[in-house]
């Protein structure tokens, strides 16, 4: 049955049949995935020469958020670049930009300096830590739908630090290795971790409705 002339369907918010990314996104999404992946594939490669073994290497890369993330990362701009548009929905990439943020800002405020790298070990770490944070903000910053966060979406994105969060600490607690100074419960006890969890978990929080805010301001000046 067809709409009468001059009034349109109301707007559900559902898309009967997703539109194609368009080939500027898709083309920068291949930096972007191609640097992620470069980055891990450097600290593999780095971290291999240590352990020697495959299992180990990646068993070892996996204790870190930041590796968690620009694997994500890497995964949805590889998608992206692909065209699916299931990767290219706002709350995704809003949540990648996040943690990204999120990886960037905590490296530059208190890990800078404090581990003795070699070799590839530095160049991953620079990739890794200082290039994609830049990147994804980036692209979200210009690429990216605007208008289509909602005020929600900061609790949804708040489930990933909550997450790795439990998964470091279960895991530091199994092998007594812990993956950061500020979550080594053996050194600076239960209190200064939860201090420490809930700064950082808050300043997620907080940044993720500040993201939201800016969504809503863009959108008024980018066309759709």
């Amino acid at each position: 049955m067809s709409e009468r002339p001059g009034n349109p369907a109301p707007d559900t918010g559902q898309v009967g049949r997703p539109s194609r990314i368009a080939w500027l996104p898709r083309l920068v999404a291949v930096v972007v995935a191609v640097t992620a992946w470069s980055g891990l594939a450097v600290q593999f490669a780095a971290s291999f020469q240590q352990g020697g073994r495959v299992g180990v290497t990646v068993w070892v890369m996996l204790r870190y958020f930041t590796v968690l993330a620009n694997l994500t990362t890497a995964i949805v701009f590889t998608g992206v670049a692909l065209g699916q548009q299931r990767v290219f929905h706002p709350r995704m990439l809003g949540g990648v930009t996040l943690a990204m943020l999120l990886v960037g800002i905590v490296y530059a405020a208190l890990l800078r300096g404090i581990f003795k790298l070699s070799g590839g070990a530095i160049l991953a770490d620079f990739i890794l830590h200082s290039v994609t944070p830049v990147l994804v903000p980036l692209f979200w910053l210009t690429l990216a739908q605007k208008g289509r966060l909602q005020w929600s979406d900061p609790w949804f994105w708040a489930m990933v630090p909550l997450a790795y969060l439990a998964y470091a600490l279960v895991r530091g607690a199994a092998d007594g290795l812990y993956a950061y100074p500020f979550l080594d419960v053996s050194r600076i006890g239960w209190a200064a971790t939860a201090v420490n969890a809930l700064s950082m978990g808050l300043g997620f929080l907080g940044a993720g409705f500040l993201l939201v805010g800016l969504d809503r301001v863009l959108a008024r000046f980018t066309p759709q």
